[in-house]
């Protein structure tokens, strides 16, 4: 058996070209623009490289980019002071604060200071209530683009098995909840989980989230299984022709040996992480329309 590649990269483009067509349904009808803000905080590299391109993608779908970029040392006070500024602005739909934050920031502090409306993360302990609850909430974006990749290829979910391999407050426990939302029989395992193979073995759908290169193998996986693989970790790869050390991207499952055995999987990179910030962009529109009491994006919330 060869799985079929779910290609993240082409899903993630279709979704962007929906919120495109929403967001120009938005001008036009309404004379609403979608306006997105990115508070990054500090000089940290891999930040800096995501900020840009969900500002440059933010700007490609029609909607107003808001970037603020506070230095490393900024008080906890002047970071709260531009949030409850941004909570306060009718242009400002969606708020993002990039994580990490430095040290000497409270997170969980930050993150709860946000307008659970506008919290287009979907981090907010209201929003994590109100998905555990099953009540219309925004949606953390990388379990939410996971699901937008299983129901196109199944269709319904109801009934499936579904096992996901990691249990953090942003993919794991999300990703359970929105599969228990479709009607799936979910189980959260994890590093304490007793025969971890054997469980994952039952499962129609594995999501892996561990952090953890490769850790899945093919002999793992039951005939035939959907594995949505979201790890993203750069390991050795050898030595480049001038001696410099070379490195890769792989998953948290074992590509090759998992794709002969599954019926469906996504490749890193190329498949979940395309979607993260596809779905950050329709959570914006998305609560643009509910905060103007208009119809929501068809296809782009949970």
């Amino acid at each position: 058996m060869t799985a079929t590649v779910i290609d993240g990269k082409a899903f993630a483009a279709k979704v962007r070209g929906q919120v495109a067509d929403h967001v120009a349904r938005l001008k036009e009808e309404h004379g609403i623009t979608p306006g997105l803000a990115v508070v990054l905080v500090g000089e940290d590299p891999a930040s800096q490289v995501y900020v840009r391109s969900k500002g440059k993608m933010t700007v490609e779908v029609g909607m107003n980019s808001f970037e603020h970029k506070m230095d490393a040392d900024t008080s906890e006070e002047a970071l709260l002071k531009v949030i409850q500024d941004l909570n306060n602005d009718p242009s400002v739909h969606g708020i993002l604060v990039q994580l990490p934050l430095p040290d000497h920031l409270d997170s969980d502090l930050v993150i709860n200071s946000i307008d659970p409306a506008k919290d287009v993360d979907g981090f907010h302990i209201s929003n994590v209530g109100l998905l555990g609850t099953g009540q219309k909430s925004m949606v953390p974006c990388t379990p939410l683009g996971c699901l937008m990749m299983l129901r196109d290829h199944h269709g319904s979910l109801s009934g499936m098995n579904a096992v996901v391999i990691g249990r953090s407050n942003i993919v794991g426990k999300p990703m359970a909840q929105l599969l228990l939302n479709d009607s799936c029989t979910v189980t959260i395992a994890h590093s304490r989980t007793k025969d971890l193979p054997g469980v994952v073995k039952q499962a129609d759908i594995v999501v892996a989230a561990v952090g953890r290169p490769e850790m899945v193998p093919g002999d793992w996986i039951k005939p035939g299984a959907t594995v949505i693989d979201v790890g993203i970790n750069r390991i050795d790869a050898g030595l480049k022709e001038d001696g410099s050390p070379k490195t890769r991207l792989v998953g948290d499952a074992h590509y090759d040996s998992c794709a002969a055995v599954a019926g469906a999987i996504t490749p890193v990179p190329g498949g979940v992480g395309p979607m993260t910030i596809a779905c950050l962009l329709a959570n914006t529109v998305t609560a643009c329309s509910r905060a103007n009491g208009l119809k929501e994006p068809e296809g782009l919330t949970a």
